[in-house]
């Protein structure tokens, strides 16, 4: 999965999307990573990473960041290209 857009779900901090660095058990390193806020127009995590959202109007998916490091990561979940594509076309949430 090394090099892959993926998204993460985490025990505690959320879930992310981004480009996976590295993996070290539960240590996980993205980089150009969004935080999967809020998301509507899919199901799950799993559809998300498939097909991407419907509604990326209805997203809340603030800015993306360079590199971070989430530990407990839980599930990694490999995204299509269409996914990818999708999340990263979704405007950038903030308050």
């Amino acid at each position: 999965m090394i090099g892959k857009y993926c998204i993460v779900r985490t025990f505690s901090a959320g879930v992310f999307a981004g480009t996976l660095v590295s993996r070290n058990g539960k240590e996980v390193v993205l980089s150009d990573s969004r935080r999967i806020w809020r998301w509507e127009g899919a199901a799950s995590l799993s559809q998300l990473a498939t097909d991407g959202t419907s509604a990326p109007l209805d997203c809340k998916f603030p800015c993306p960041v360079k590199e971070i490091l989430l530990t407990e990561a839980i599930e990694i979940i490999t995204c299509t290209a269409t996914a990818k594509e999708s999340i990263e076309s979704v405007p950038v949430w903030s308050a």
